[in-house]
């Protein structure tokens, strides 16, 4: 395998030939300032974490020390004094010492991403290749909150965003129609009921069902026991795996080695499952009350008292900011970007809403 050194390379000099150029100088300094304040979130995370989460977060935070330690050694007499990272950087930062949550992970793996050494002379093929490799170590960190939170996250995003549009395209549909407000909103609290009942019983089914599959085709822990009881010479623990999916060969071999050490053991590593999916009665709990929470939301103008008109273009706004940040939330978790995850929330609540709008427009006129 090639190892790479971070001795610095020769500095680009200018036309007098006396130094590297202002713009290198500042390029540099900007980089060191970036590396000692990724190396600084990463400290911070692992001040809330424990074990070997803790320790892999050590170990990028000393990587970021030693790019940092390279741009030290290009900048020479030149470090001047200690400057802010990016804005983006420092709000990681912010989040990491306050929080440290898989969204701090997940806006690191972002971060990680966007490296600038892949396109710059001035960093080595180390730097670049360790960058790379960090991306992978907190994308791996970031999983594992990810299925940690999954299926409770799952439901309450879920909920939250149906609950927005399905009351926002109800109430648009009903004043379309040319209903009183009364009605308007007597509807629109009957669309939060029925959906958050629904929501939450559909979620506790879907979350126990899944449970239960799991738990049909998790092998019995007591089968272990039998192993120092079979006879080597048919070897049916072969048949364990070959039904799990194992070509008979290695089948054959895998259950050798079991036998020899009298021990029962998966052929396929899942992980915790069961946490990654979530209890049914959480699920179910989070998504009646962020259903609700998201529903009530196109409701609240028409409590005001004020014109359909304006309560429906009121109740618009609201649920369009509220489906850009639950949009740029999943954004953030699922690492991708959060603008355009948002956009595309604000698109299918409007297109929805617009849709039912002009369904009530049509059925107004109709029975008008």
């Amino acid at each position: 395998m090639r190892t790479e050194s971070f001795d610095a390379p020769p500095p680009e000099r200018d036309r007098a030939g006396e130094g590297p150029r202002a713009s290198d100088i500042r390029r540099w300094r900007k980089y060191l300032a970036d590396e000692r304040a990724e190396a600084a979130v990463y400290r911070d995370l692992a001040g809330r974490r424990s074990g070997e989460e803790r320790e892999i977060l050590l170990a990028l935070a000393e990587a970021e020390g030693r790019h940092e330690q390279h741009w030290v050694d290009l900048l020479g007499d030149r470090v001047g004094p200690p400057r802010r990272g990016e804005l983006r950087t420092r709000i990681l930062g912010f989040f990491a010492r306050r929080f440290g949550s898989v969204f701090v992970l997940a806006l690191a793996q972002r971060a990680e991403s966007r490296s600038p050494y892949g396109t710059d002379a001035d960093a080595t093929l180390a730097m670049v290749a360790d960058e790379r490799i960090h991306e992978e170590v907190v994308r791996g960190l970031a999983a594992r909150g990810r299925n940690r939170l999954s299926g409770t996250f799952r439901a309450a995003v879920f909920g939250a965003n149906d609950g927005l549009v399905s009351n926002l395209a109800l109430v648009a549909g009903i004043t379309a129609s040319g209903a009183a407000a009364s009605t308007v909103l007597l509807t629109g609290f009957a669309g939060l009921l029925a959906g958050a009942l629904s929501m939450g019983a559909g979620e506790y089914v879907s979350v126990r069902s899944q449970r239960e599959l799991l738990e049909a085709s998790t092998p019995n822990p007591s089968a272990g026991n039998a192993v120092a009881d079979l006879d080597v010479d048919a070897n049916e623990l072969a048949l364990v795996y070959r039904a799990r999916g194992m070509a008979p060969d290695d089948a054959a071999a895998r259950a050798a080695d079991m036998l020899a050490d009298h021990s029962l053991r998966d052929a396929e590593a899942s992980g915790d499952q069961h946490e990654a999916i979530g209890t049914g009665l959480r699920a179910a709990v989070s998504s009646f009350f962020f259903f609700a929470s998201g529903a009530v939301i196109p409701v609240i103008p028409f409590l005001l008292g004020i014109g359909n008109a304006v309560a429906l273009v009121t109740a618009a706004v609201l649920v369009g900011i509220a489906l850009l940040v639950t949009g740029a939330i999943v954004g953030v978790l699922s690492g991708g970007p959060p603008l355009a995850r948002a956009l595309r929330q604000l698109a299918i609540g409007f297109g929805a809403a617009g849709a039912t709008y002009l369904l009530g427009v049509l059925f107004g006129t109709v029975i008008g």
